[in-house]
């Protein structure tokens, strides 16, 4: 797993075109590996904010060349330490909001200009920010942020055609000759969405609202009553077979929920349940990845710049899986992980920043009647030495 971190990183370095966009890769990488969950640019204490603003929004690497090279290393790494086949891989897809406030002239504010950019930042559900549709997939105890989508609004792609399009992006050679399980929420609870997963002859899990009807006139919230779980139903836009189960969800103010969970594969009804419950697995990546890893901290005033944005930290979130599948015994702690990984993998990032804080705090240090001297140890690979 080191060995593939390693690499990963290096070959993003690489596809960087200059020296000063290489440093403000790894200042970014060090920014979201700090997990402290406020990664700004004016926090980083190796490169200007004003620097890391014109990396995101202003230089023209290739975006699209970091996101197959991260493919790859992701593709090479199963192929290197695989799963076993009878291990079923399960793709989860997900609605998350990232919150924002405030005017944003290229990501929020609506114009009447034509010519003006079409906004990002919308309201949905109620929440207003950036609504993304993420494919998260899980092997065994492998995670991996594969790919998203930016909902752009009404007028748009739905939510629903988003997560069609996520499936669609799922390679062969990922998928071919396993059991493909793909969970969702009971926003994809459609035809449309189960249809796409049915068509690749994948087992599609996701919530259903309580209010669908079925073809003999009942609604799913009456089944309770009047049947037992783990009971095959036709739905009013279905023309095939959905096994149904429903369980209580206690809420956080102690109330009490009936949950309803459909299946086109025939689970048992305690299995049904026991796979719906599993979705939660991507509300946890969720919240690692804001708290822990800035993902929602972007302040980019260009779309590629957001865009950019998103990609480093689900990379940044990757890097710090690998490592922790590495370690052993397990840290169990993601600013344990992160801290390890910036040892690992950027360490030039830490020397920077400790070199850094001791320029800023040596008049401390003069103060209680030290000096400070850094310098070289003997051998060829050290020649500079300096005197702080």
């Amino acid at each position: 797993m080191l060995q593939h971190a390693q690499t990963l990183v290096y070959s993003l370095i690489s596809l960087m075109p200059s020296v000063y966009q290489k440093a403000s890769l790894k200042a970014v990488f060090g920014l979201s590996l700090d997990a402290q969950g406020h990664a700004l640019g004016e926090h980083t204490r190796i490169k200007s904010a004003s620097a890391l603003s014109r990396f995101f929004n202003r230089y023209r690497w290739s975006t699209r060349a970091v996101i197959r090279t991260t493919r790859a290393a992701v593709l090479d790494q199963l192929a290197t330490h695989p799963v076993r086949k009878d291990v079923p891989m399960r793709v989860l897809i997900d609605l998350s909001t990232l919150k924002k406030a405030g005017k944003f002239w290229h990501l929020s504010t609506p114009t009447d200009d034509e010519d003006a950019p079409e906004p990002w930042v919308r309201m949905l559900n109620g929440k207003r920010g950036l609504h993304l549709v993420v494919l998260y997939i899980i092997i065994g105890e492998r995670r991996i942020p594969w790919s998203f989508r930016v909902w752009r609004g009404k007028g748009q792609p739905s939510p629903n055609r988003l997560a069609c399009k996520l499936l669609a992006s799922l390679p062969k050679s990922l998928v071919k000759g396993r059991t493909v399980i793909v969970q969702a929420d009971t926003e994809f609870g459609t035809a449309e969405f189960i249809g796409a997963v049915r068509q690749r002859k994948w087992r599609a899990v996701v919530g259903m609202r309580n209010s669908r009807c079925l073809q003999d006139g009942r609604k799913l919230k009456d089944l309770p009553d009047h049947a037992k779980r783990g009971l095959q139903v036709y739905l009013n836009d279905v023309d095939y077979p959905l096994t149904i189960s429903w369980f209580w969800l206690k809420r956080a103010d102690n109330k009490r929920e009936l949950r309803f969970v459909a299946s086109t594969h025939p689970y048992s009804a305690v299995y049904l349940v026991r796979l719906g419950r599993k979705r939660w697995a991507i509300e946890g990546f969720f919240k690692t990845a804001k708290h822990q890893f800035g993902l929602h901290c972007f302040g980019q005033g260009t779309k590629i710049g957001v865009y950019r944005w998103l990609i480093l930290s689900f990379i940044a979130y990757l890097l710090a899986h690998w490592i922790d599948l590495w370690v052993w015994p397990p840290v169990l702690d993601w600013k344990a992980t992160a801290r390890l990984t910036l040892e690992k993998l950027l360490p030039s990032v830490l020397w920077t920043q400790l070199l850094n804080q001791i320029k800023r705090d040596v008049d401390i240090a003069t103060h209680y009647g030290f000096e400070i001297v850094i310098h070289s140890l003997p051998g060829a690979a050290y020649r500079d030495w300096c005197k702080i």
